[in-house]
């Protein structure tokens, strides 16, 4: 941790935790799509990987505006927030539910995001270095909307169609009056086991 004896030394170093967040990102993003089973979920996870390399490319000019190199320094949050993802990447299971849990764990990305970009912005403006503060608004205007578009989709068709699938499986578990009729079939898909 760098010594942290002025506001704009603690801002260099929001700077630096952020676009180590936004790289991490970069990498973890399309593991999350490869793992959306949903069409609607993947382009969201494709379109929001173009944005974070523009927000890594934000944070560049940043640091060029502020004359500071640009070197990330490790965040640890945002690490352990796609480690938490990944265990739904990895996961066995009905599609629609994990679906579920990725729109969830992104939204848990997203709401960091958020929080960071906006103390950074804060941080700038109280510098008096509106030029940075206004390449974080941007971005934080960004990860606003992707947690917008990500609750929509969640609301609207992702949680509809996993809590479809509960519905279906309890219909399967009741019990069976005539042994000689075939039992229904749920419509949601599983994941074969990975073990």
């Amino acid at each position: 941790m760098a010594k942290l004896d002025s506001m704009e030394t603690l801002l260099v170093d929001e700077l630096r935790d952020l676009l180590d967040a936004e790289k991490q990102l970069v990498r973890a993003l399309p593991k999350m799509a490869k793992a959306a089973s949903s069409e609607e979920l993947r382009a969201a996870f494709e379109d929001h990987l173009e944005l974070t390399e523009h927000h890594v490319s934000r944070l560049m000019e940043a640091f060029e505006t502020m004359d500071v190199t640009p070197r990330a320094k490790k965040c640890a949050g945002m690490q352990g927030l796609i480690e938490e993802g990944q265990e739904y990447v990895d996961a066995d299971g009905d599609e629609q539910v994990i679906d579920a849990a990725l729109i969830g764990a992104a939204q848990k990305v997203e709401h960091y995001e958020i929080s960071a970009y906006g103390t950074a912005r804060e941080h700038s403006n109280c510098l008096g270095k509106s030029d940075v503060a206004d390449l974080l608004q941007q971005t934080l205007d960004e990860e606003k909307e992707a947690d917008r578009k990500l609750t929509a989709l969640a609301e609207e068709v992702i949680n509809q169609q996993a809590a479809s699938d509960d519905e279906d499986e309890e219909e399967e578990e009741e019990p069976e009056e005539d042994l000689a009729k075939p039992a229904s079939r749920s419509t949601s898909q599983k994941r074969p086991n990975r073990s």
